[in-house]
C-alpha cells in the first residue's frame, strides 16, 4: 500500500474523492492513502452522502487533516468497514498521543464531549473504493459545533504520519493474516 503525506497545504472540496487522484497527482498507482493539512471546503452539490446533500449539509474548516485512501475493488462494505477502522485508528492515535482518552467514536465521527472533530465518507468509484477523513486541525468555520487537533495539544503532521502508517500496515499484513490460518469443517 503506498503511502505519501504531502508538504503542501491543499484545499479539499470532495471533487479529490475520485479514482486515480492519488496517481494522476502524485504517482501513487494502486492501493494508496494519501495525507495532507488544508482546508475543507465542500458545498452541497459536492457531497457524497446523500441525507446530508437532502438537508442541504456542506462541510467546512479553515484548517484541516484530510487521508484519502483507495483500495482497487468494489466492494462498498469493505469500504465501510475500512472507513471505521481508520477513524479507529485516528482515535486510538489521539489517546497515545496525549496519553488519556478525550475522544469518543459515534458511527464513523469523532467527538470530545458535544464538538465534533472529524468528518468522513467510504463510496465507489467505477474502478475503486475511496475514503475521506477529515479531522479539524482548526474549527474555526464550521458548520457545526466543533473541536480540533489544536485544541486538544495533538500536532497534526505527526498524528498524520502514524495513522497513515498504522493503516498501510495493518492493511498489508491481511495477505499473510489470511494465510497463516486453516480452515474448519
Amino acid at each position: 500500500m503506498k503511502r505519501l503525506f504531502l508538504d503542501k497545504e491543499t484545499v479539499y472540496t470532495g471533487r479529490e474523492l475520485r479514482s486515480h487522484w492519488a496517481y494522476r497527482n502524485h504517482g501513487l498507482q494502486g492501493d494508496s492513502i494519501v495525507g495532507f493539512a488544508g482546508s475543507c471546503d465542500v458545498p452541497t452539490d459536492a457531497l457524497v452522502d446523500e441525507a446530508d446533500r437532502k438537508e442541504g449539509a456542506f462541510i467546512r474548516s479553515e484548517h484541516m487533516l484530510h487521508f484519502l485512501v483507495e483500495h482497487f475493488e468494489r466492494d462498498l462494505e469493505k469500504a465501510i468497514l475500512r472507513q471505521l477502522f481508520l477513524v479507529c485508528l485516528a482515535q486510538e492515535e489521539i489517546h497515545r498521543t496525549l496519553g488519556r482518552v478525550v475522544l469518543e467514536r459515534r458511527g464513523d465521527d469523532l467527538f470530545c464531549g458535544e464538538k465534533k472533530l472529524s468528518v468522513s465518507v467510504a463510496t465507489l468509484s467505477p474502478v475503486s473504493s475511496l475514503i475521506h477523513l477529515g479531522l479539524n486541525i482548526s474549527a474555526v468555520g464550521a458548520p457545526v459545533r466543533a473541536i480540533g487537533l489544536a485544541d486538544l495539544g495533538v500536532a497534526a503532521r505527526p498524528l498524520g504520519e502514524a495513522v497513515m502508517e498504522a493503516y498501510a500496515e495493518a492493511v498489508e499484513r491481511i495477505p499473510w493474516m489470511k494465510s497463516k490460518v486453516r480452515g474448519v469443517e
